[in-house]
């Protein structure tokens, strides 16, 4: 019997962060929901010992069911029978484990027949289940789908999905086409007003739809007649039991092979326009993807913690020279850094979800009454922060999860690149981690202006200034020092005022950044769980220095005339 959530202490650290009671007051709006639901918190104690249990729940369907069936989902994979889907029967064994818990509606309201429970929940649910199967994420994961119909459809249509999803169906969002991938700007799938049968209708091709066929879409399509551009598209609400759309195929990929990637055939398809018309693209998808990423995090920190269990436990089993290879240096330095990226990783994971749960719930609550002057300062607060450290996260995340997947095989040496072993799959289903959702270029363009702006700083700043127990003052000092380094590097990239030359540096100011924040955040950490982070923190800071130093080598080291080189390669 194995339990992902009770065989990994740092899960329950974070779900004790001191942000939780906050997080929880407001999520509950004080408790108001115990009246009317049995199943509903008292207090913030009681709201807890909930979400624990719960998270043991999540566990133990992670460790005996999810993952043993990972194997077995990767071989077998989705297929399309008569223009829909069918997935492998591990992934309904896992999707029927999932509904029957009551674990489908996970951060949905009790009117909804949603648990309420916060986004930092359902985050540390994904981290298990990415751990166990990566590509089972992609089908039960995609509930930040629901939050964005909870947030801006209509309470008509809120009744009509929400309970539905909690109740076990599952979404997807219809974004990408063959001539729209990261610039959906471009996208042209066309909607038309049906007058006669007052609804919408959907003509058009989608692209590379992760689970295409499930039973609720939100989809982005073009609205206005004429236009070419994010102005003209809106966010459109499409029932499968309605019909009009058909699988044409699923993909073939290189890994996350249990969850099918569709390319779906719009016909005269019946949809719901969702919230207001032109507003598809620059507010309701732009939320909708920094959800996906969050959730994109939680994908990498899982398959991290997965890499790093193989790893060690092959190393600990597989003997060399007449001794376990675990004792060579050249491995346990790889074992040690893996682990080391991993809880950094699953840091800033729990770090931003905090961040997002804060002010999306203030978000909410401001539809229900007016905020006051603290509430709406803490509100502005934490979304500049989630916005800041989504992208960041993002980045750092799944390229520390492509590392430590690839170093877990090499660990397993010529055992590794065969399929008798776990690391084979988990070293595939790593790789779009960096891709999807957008890549890691993208995340860069979207961080950087909290570089020149100074958010990065102002909140190392904050992690700077926290009390430290005396014997991590050496770390503390490690960190000092990189952030001056930091400071000196943007300082000269930004100085240049050339827009051009700041692009190409924004990628090593972007990391310098992100090294420090998880240098600290591990600090912080350790100052609280000695025991359980002390290890990863001293590995990691110094990791972090030298990346570092790096950075502000090369930058400091070019000039002008080396970009024109870059440029002519």
């Amino acid at each position: 019997m194995a339990n992902f959530y009770l065989d990994n202490p740092a899960l329950r650290h974070h779900l004790n962060h001191p942000l939780m009671k906050r997080i929880v007051e407001l999520r509950e709006r004080n408790y108001a929901d115990k009246d009317m639901y049995d199943y509903a918190p008292v207090d913030f104690e009681d709201a807890m010992d909930s979400y624990d249990k719960v998270m043991e729940v999540v566990g133990e369907i992670c460790g005996d069911i999810i993952a043993p069936n990972a194997e077995g989902v990767d071989h077998e994979g989705p297929k399309v029978v008569n223009n829909r889907v069918v997935y492998a029967p591990g992934t309904q064994q896992n999707l029927d484990a999932t509904s029957q818990a009551g674990l489908m509606g996970l951060s949905m309201p009790r009117r909804y027949n949603g648990l309420n429970f916060p986004m930092t929940i359902f985050i540390m649910a994904s981290d298990m289940a990415a751990r166990a199967d990566a590509g089972f994420c992609n089908i039960w994961a995609l509930q930040d789908c629901a939050e964005t119909l909870y947030e801006f459809g209509n309470e008509e249509q809120r009744k009509q999905f929400l309970p539905r999803v909690c109740a076990g169906e599952t979404m997807s969002m219809d974004l990408t086409e063959p001539d729209a991938g990261s610039d959906l700007q471009a996208v042209m799938l066309r909607a038309t007003f049906d007058e006669e049968n007052d609804c919408w209708r959907l003509n058009g091709v989608k692209r590379f739809i992760t689970n295409g066929d499930s039973h609720i879409h939100l989809v982005l399509a073009r609205s206005e007649e004429g236009t070419k551009d994010g102005r003209g598209l809106s966010m459109f609400i499409y029932d499968k039991n309605d019909g009009g759309v058909n699988v044409r195929r699923i993909e073939n990929k290189m890994g996350i092979k249990g969850s099918p990637t569709c390319e779906l055939t719009f016909k005269n398809a019946k949809a719901q326009l969702c919230g207001e018309r032109k507003l598809g693209l620059i507010k309701y998808v732009m939320s909708l993807m920094n959800g996906a990423r969050l959730g994109i995090m939680a994908q990498a920190t899982g398959l991290s913690e997965a890499a790093y269990r193989e790893a060690l436990a092959y190393a600990k089993d597989r003997k060399q020279f007449g001794k376990a290879i675990i004792e060579f240096p050249a491995v346990y330095e790889m074992l040690a850094n893996i682990k080391a990226k991993t809880d950094a990783s699953r840091a800033i994971l729990y770090e931003t979800s905090r961040f997002v749960d804060i002010y999306k719930t203030l978000e909410d609550i401001e539809k229900e009454r007016k905020l006051d002057n603290d509430e709406r300062a803490e509100l502005k607060k934490y979304k500049k922060l989630a916005d800041a450290f989504t992208p960041l996260g993002k980045a750092m995340d799944t390229e520390y999860c492509n590392q430590n997947a690839y170093d877990a095989i090499q660990i397993h040496g010529g055992s590794g690149f065969m399929k008798d072993y776990a690391c084979e799959r988990i070293y595939r289903d790593a790789r779009i981690t960096n891709i999807y959702e957008g890549t890691t270029q993208l995340q860069v363009v979207a961080a950087i202006r909290h570089v020149t702006t100074g958010t990065y700083l102002t909140q190392i700043r904050e992690y700077e200034a926290a009390h430290y127990a005396p014997e991590l003052e050496v770390m503390r000092k490690q960190l000092v020092a990189m952030t001056a380094s930091y400071e000196e590097m943007v300082r000269k990239v930004v100085d240049a005022k050339d827009n051009e030359y700041l692009d190409f540096h924004a990628r090593r100011l972007v990391e310098a950044a992100g090294h420090i924040v998880l240098g600290y955040l591990l600090l912080q950490d350790t100052n609280k769980l000695p025991e359980e982070f002390r290890c990863s923190a001293e590995v990691y800071i110094c990791y972090g220095e030298s990346e570092v130093n790096k950075l502000s080598s090369f930058i400091h080291n070019f000039n002008a005339e080396s970009l024109g080189f870059y440029k002519q390669s």
